[in-house]
């Protein structure tokens, strides 16, 4: 053999090898992975848009979650399971431990659940923070989901003999018996106890296609042998925003928002107040404008309704027309920041997705005006730190201290009018000469008559005459 066919015998060989590498390389199967190993929550729903979003980019095959919760928040259970509900990629489950409450919907949302010995699914009951049941209304709605998401996945076709049947899939009365204590199925829950499943019962009643030990056992048992394996990696702008974005810190930003501008409004010159309401708004939008969720009109209406909520106090006398249409602003701004709608389209927003948005901004609002009400109290009071640091002695006139004119305290019981608005300080006029004034409370619009109630420090208080 001559040595120019002996090598190209050899290149021929290195070039099959290498088609052969690249074509078994094309056939195997792309999996992508995703933890959900923490509360659901923002953070997690955040996550799960992020990964289901480089699956499709990817073009991946199956996407498997690997699960280890007790549960949180509904609404972002809610989104999770119409996610994985509406994917175009299979979706699995492998429970590591637990899938409690909110992590059972998810669970029978996915295509197959596989489960480790030892492990739970179920007790899918609406709970509050402190773990107390909550009312009806909450378990109505969560019933409803967890059975339409177990019909979601249809029925089996039986057929014995000259006999068939269609039996679910994911039964959803057993679906039900997860949230309500009042169910009762024979051979498989009492009533007055909550369904929660091991490995084995989950089987046996249809709510776990086999039992694994890890990730590779459950793609063995889904037949899967030829694989290639993408984890998902959160980024640390992920985590952040899931953190921004959550509602519990979205009404606290609310609130400051709405605190720092009523104070700086109250003091004006200070600062500190308008700086917080300023970092906590860019806090607040932030993360929503970069998601697509709010718009520039959104921000601009919420921007317009602090305007006219300013001119209301500074320039406008009285609360009108330009207060209320600031407030309407405002809380529209915030609220539809929260929406992923188009200027004012609501196609697939859902009444839900709008109230629930809507709870969060008045949530904020009524704590705003709660901190306002406590704090207008207490800040200054003898015994907070307010007080440490304020001046309290009175320079009364009568231990001597006339700093101004001394001849004032004798307009107590008179009678004049408010030259100006009083909101609450302001100007009135006695005998037609021109004093300054403080309103004992509320506000006193131009014009109104007035009458003298006391002096302190210097300053005259009035009242509106009657």
């Amino acid at each position: 053999m001559s040595q120019r066919l002996l090598i190209s015998m050899l290149l021929l060989q290195v070039f099959g090898f290498q088609l052969y590498a690249e074509s078994t390389d094309s056939l195997k199967t792309q999996v992508y992975t995703y933890k959900i190993f923490r509360e659901i929550g923002s953070t997690s729903w955040i996550h799960t848009q992020e990964a289901f979003a480089e699956a499709e980019a990817m073009h991946a095959d199956v996407i498997l979650l690997h699960m280890n919760t007790y549960g949180g928040q509904v609404v972002f259970a809610d989104s999770i399971r119409t996610k994985i509900l509406n994917s175009t990629i299979p979706v699995h489950v492998f429970i590591d431990n637990n899938a409690a409450s909110a992590g059972a919907l998810i669970s029978i949302a996915c295509d197959s659940i596989y489960m480790r010995s030892g492990a739970n699914i179920g007790a899918a009951t609406v709970v509050n923070q402190s773990g107390e049941k909550m009312p009806d209304k909450y378990q109505s709605y969560m019933r409803s989901t967890i059975r339409a998401t177990a019909e979601a996945h249809g029925k089996d076709t039986i057929v014995t003999g000259k006999d068939t049947t269609y039996v679910w899939r994911r039964d959803p009365h057993i679906a039900e018996a997860m949230v309500d204590e009042s169910i009762y199925i024979e051979n498989v829950v009492d009533t007055g106890k909550i369904l929660t499943f091991t490995t084995l019962e989950a089987i046996e009643n249809g709510f776990c296609e086999g039992q694994a030990n890890n990730i590779e056992d459950v793609l063995r048992q889904l037949k899967i042998y030829n694989y290639e394996i993408t984890t998902f990696k959160p980024s640390f702008y992920d985590g952040l925003k899931g953190f921004l974005t959550s509602p519990i810190l979205q009404g606290i930003l609310i609130l400051v928002i709405i605190g720092g501008i009523y104070f700086e409004l109250q003091t004006p010159g200070v600062g500190f107040p308008l700086l917080a309401a300023c970092i906590a708004a860019v806090l607040y939008f932030s993360p929503l404008y970069i998601d697509g969720l709010a718009a520039n009109w959104e921000i601009i209406i919420f921007i317009i309704g602090l305007v006219l909520i300013g001119l209301e106090v500074f320039v406008i006398p009285g609360f009108g027309i330009a207060g209320v249409s600031g407030i309407i602003l405002v809380v529209g701004g915030l609220t539809l920041s929260l929406l992923d709608n188009d200027v004012f389209n609501f196609d697939g927003v859902g009444f839900n997705k709008l109230l629930e948005a809507l709870g969060i901004v008045l949530s904020g609002l009524f704590g705003s005006l709660l901190g306002i009400i406590y704090l207008s109290k207490k800040l200054l009071s003898s015994s907070t730190f307010g007080a440490r640091i304020a001046l309290q002695t009175e320079e009364n006139i009568e231990l001597g201290y006339i700093g101004v004119e001394a001849s004032l305290k004798e307009f107590i019981g008179s009678e004049g009018v408010a030259y100006t608005t009083l909101r609450p300080s302001g100007k009135i006029t006695i005998d037609d000469e021109q004093y300054d004034a403080v309103a004992e409370s509320g506000y006193i619009e131009k014009g109104t008559k007035v009458k003298v109630v006391r002096f302190v420090h210097g300053q005259l208080y009035v009242m509106v005459q009657k």
